[in-house]
């Protein structure tokens, strides 16, 4: 039976480890709380602008609430002393599998864009973290970058592995440039990237091979990408 303790909060009352976790996680907002910060730092106000609906008290008693499940602690994010920023903790950070996870599981029920809806660029840097096969990663050293709007990130490929970093790359072996809303539709399936770029809405630069393997490594549907209709280009 689910009730409500005294501060407000629900409980399951059940001694299972899914219902413990939903018992600080289950609340609405709580999740896309702790999305934001697996971007790392952020501050009270950033935090509201990327959550709208939100509201300001409900933010800062989910924040409070999660600093005392010790899953989200204050910093000080730039030596000020003024401990306005919140990160996740250690436990906190033990969410990203999950989260991501989930993030790739939810495409599948991703729709189409309404004006209701809200869309962030920095979400795509999550979305490709969640897409990375590792069993398609490349054997070879190289960095697919992507331009979503007014933000820069990109996979760098080391060893074996495929990691995402934040910012620009010094020597990519290939660009995507798009819009978030083209970019979530384009992860979700609901848009090849080949139609994307007849349709002006992504442009891809770099080497062909690069684009084809950066398109597997993140499990997206190519189809014939070395026509001339498909603008990739090679780099010398």
């Amino acid at each position: 039976m689910e009730t409500s303790s005294a501060g407000g909060k629900r409980a399951y009352h059940q001694y299972c480890g899914l219902a413990s976790a939903l018992d600080v996680l289950g609340e609405r907002w709580t999740l896309l709380i702790v999305r934001e910060l697996l971007m790392g730092p952020r501050r009270y106000g950033e935090l509201l602008g990327d959550l709208p609906g939100v509201g300001t008290n409900l933010l800062a008693e989910r924040l409070r609430f999660l600093t005392e499940k010790g899953v989200v602690r204050q910093t000080d994010l730039r030596g000020t002393g003024s401990r306005l920023a919140y990160e996740l903790t250690e436990v906190g950070q033990q969410l990203r599998p999950m989260v991501l996870g989930l993030a790739h599981w939810g495409m599948e029920f991703v729709g189409d864009l309404s004006a209701e809806d809200t869309v962030r660029p920095h979400w795509g840097f999550l979305a490709v973290e969640a897409m990375i096969r590792p069993d398609q990663v490349p054997d070879l050293d190289e960095d697919y970058q992507f331009r979503v709007d007014d933000e820069a990130f990109h996979l760098q490929v080391r060893g074996g592995r495929a990691r995402p970093v934040r910012g620009e790359a010094e020597q990519p072996t290939m660009i995507a440039t798009t819009d978030a809303a083209t970019f979530v539709q384009i992860g979700s399936g609901r848009l090849t990237p080949l139609l994307a770029m007849i349709q002006g809405r992504l442009k891809l630069e770099g080497d062909t091979e690069a684009v084809l393997r950066c398109c597997e490594l993140l499990g997206l549907e190519t189809g014939p990408m070395t026509t001339p209709r498909a603008k990739a280009t090679r780099r010398g």
